[in-house]
């Protein structure tokens, strides 16, 4: 199971990293940098296989691809803003995770202008026939 893998992968990089922070803390970052950034592909590539899935049920109920193209750019930036800040955080970068979870939600105010429009369109659809 992938889980292991991604699991092996983070144990792995906390021994490291705890390890080099009395001697080297300066190779104690770039190896807890080395292994988020290797967890980050590693989630993205078991993403990537389910990507069909969402353009099947995008098909199927008739929804414009488009806005599920939408939908997950802002599933993942919230996952990848999640991530970023939580590394931040443990580096004692507390402020500037504050304001990279400010900014994403920015991101994702602007990403969903589209759905409220389409949603408004639908509204306006349906109550032109009652």
């Amino acid at each position: 199971m992938q889980i292991f893998q991604l699991v092996g992968i983070a144990f792995v990089t906390a021994v490291a990293a705890l390890l080099l922070k009395g001697t080297k803390p300066e190779l104690s970052l770039a190896v807890t940098i080395a292994g988020s950034i290797i967890l980050m592909l590693f989630a993205f590539n078991l993403f990537a296989g389910s990507i069909s899935i969402f353009n099947k049920i995008a098909q199927t109920t008739g929804i414009d691809s488009a806005l599920v193209k939408i939908l997950l750019k802002m599933v993942g930036i919230g996952y990848l803003v999640e991530f970023s800040a939580g590394i931040l955080n443990d580096f004692g970068q507390n402020s500037l995770a504050d304001k990279l979870v400010f900014c994403g939600k920015i991101l994702v105010l602007i990403l969903a202008i589209p759905i409220l429009e389409s949603v408004l369109k639908l509204v306006e659809r349906l109550l032109g026939l009652l």
